[in-house]
């Protein structure tokens, strides 16, 4: 499918053209009340990648471990049983508007001793074949953008219940191929980023139970420099810097049937939109005599990436009705994502899942159930997870599709994997 300017509108309003401050804007409204929607560069790094977490509402935080713990809390990787793993997910994305955006995953892990795991993964989001255009429509070029993010991790346990895991990242991301942008030539975008992640599993008997498992996960993730496309004028973007804490429990209720239960929190560790003073026949930004956008409620968004993190809990305008000054501390949990995931599995060869994920209608709207299924045979794994919204509208995430093909050894000497009936 030939995308000529909706998408390349899309892609814009989330990653360009929220740069301009000179032409923004006021957020648009809902219901009597302002939308103040967070907005980051490569918004792709918060996108669940694999169908085990996104068959649980897109959580991963505090969830037992297994080979894509790198997109979630790569500091579980020690808690892993087998000793490597390779895995390749797969996701068509957004195939309410078009059909040729992809999201691909690529995850490996090798646990070196019992404190000890490094691990290494790949993200790939391609946004299809796009013709872009001049202002009256004709053709420029047909380009092909993409999307990467490069990391490695180091995840080890400081005690036998508790671990910790570092994780740097390049991420890459070529969004115009070097087209005009308000007068302005753009280039790919270049980052460098970490994640810091905690873990904690402890297991114990429970009255009724087999045995019970208590998780527990901390993770921060996407903490690096901002990112431009640009090396004019163009301000420079925050890394969608995230969040996460995770509270999990599995029971055993015999040696065949588990249930786990796990819920999660995320926030957004970016400046939130301040509420601009507006012409109120434009609806332009006034500014004042150097040349600074008037703030009416909020914080200046223009900080330092440290600053920006810290800010993020108290910055919130507090909008309310038709734009009116609201809640301030309202807004700041409106800004809080959570989900809600269960995973049952029989004889760990077997696994069905369900979640709900839930995101304020004023900060993005992300509301939708998920299920997925697995079966798990030898050193072979393959998952599937689906997504419906439950917003009670027609939404580009509806129907999502999620593929996850994985193998997880135990050992590298084959003849080992062999007379555990493991290799074929």
């Amino acid at each position: 499918m030939k995308k000529k300017v909706f998408l390349p509108a899309l892609i814009v309003l989330f990653t360009i053209s929220q740069q301009l401050s000179a032409q923004s804007i006021n957020p648009n409204q809902l219901g009597g009340k302002e939308l103040n929607t967070i907005t980051t560069a490569v918004p792709f790094l918060n996108i669940a990648p694999d169908s085990r977490a996104g068959g649980m509402g897109d959580m991963g935080c505090a969830t037992s471990a297994d080979i894509n713990s790198q997109a979630y809390n790569p500091s579980k990787y020690v808690f892993n049983k087998n000793t490597f793993g390779v895995s390749v997910s797969y996701s068509p994305w957004l195939r309410n508007l078009v059909n040729d955006i992809n999201l691909a995953y690529l995850s490996s892990y090798w646990r070196i001793t019992e404190m000890d795991a490094i691990a290494f993964s790949l993200r790939y989001f391609s946004l299809g074949d796009i013709q872009f255009t001049d202002d009256q429509g004709n053709m420029i070029s047909e380009q092909n953008p993409n999307e990467f993010a490069l990391d490695f991790t180091y995840s080890r346990k400081l005690v036998d219940h508790f671990s910790i895991a570092l994780t740097p990242r390049f991420i890459y991301s070529n969004l115009t191929a070097g087209q005009y942008v308000a007068g302005e030539e753009t280039n790919a975008g270049l980052a460098g980023a970490a994640d810091l992640s905690f873990f904690y599993e402890q297991d114990f008997k429970a009255k009724n139970l087999e045995n019970s498992t208590l998780r527990a996960g901390l993770c921060i993730s996407n903490m690096g420099n901002k990112m431009s496309y640009s090396s004019g004028t163009l301000r420079r973007d925050f890394l969608p810097t995230n969040l996460r804490l995770g509270l999990g429990y599995e029971m055993a209720f015999d040696s065949y049937n588990k249930l786990a239960i796990t819920g999660e929190v995320n926030k957004l560790l970016v400046p939130t939109n301040p509420v601009y003073a507006t012409d109120s026949i434009t609806g332009r930004i006034l500014y004042d005599e150097y040349n600074n956008p008037i703030i009416l409620s909020g914080k200046d968004p223009d900080v330092s990436v440290p600053q920006g993190m810290i800010q993020s809990f108290y910055d919130a305008p507090g909008i309310g009705q038709n734009g009116a000054t609201g809640s301030v501390f309202r807004e700041e949990m409106a800004e809080i994502a959570w989900a809600l995931g269960a995973e049952y599995s029989y004889r760990d060869l077997f696994f069905v899942r369900l979640g709900y994920f839930h995101e304020s209608k004023y900060k993005g709207n992300r509301q939708f159930l998920t299920i997925g299924a697995g079966i798990k045979y030898n050193v072979f794994n393959i998952d599937v997870a689906y997504l419906f919204t439950t917003n009670g509208q027609k939404h580009p995430l509806s129907n999502t599709l999620r593929f996850t093909l994985s193998f997880d050894f135990t050992s590298f000497n084959k003849d080992e994997i062999k007379q555990q009936g493991r290799l074929r």
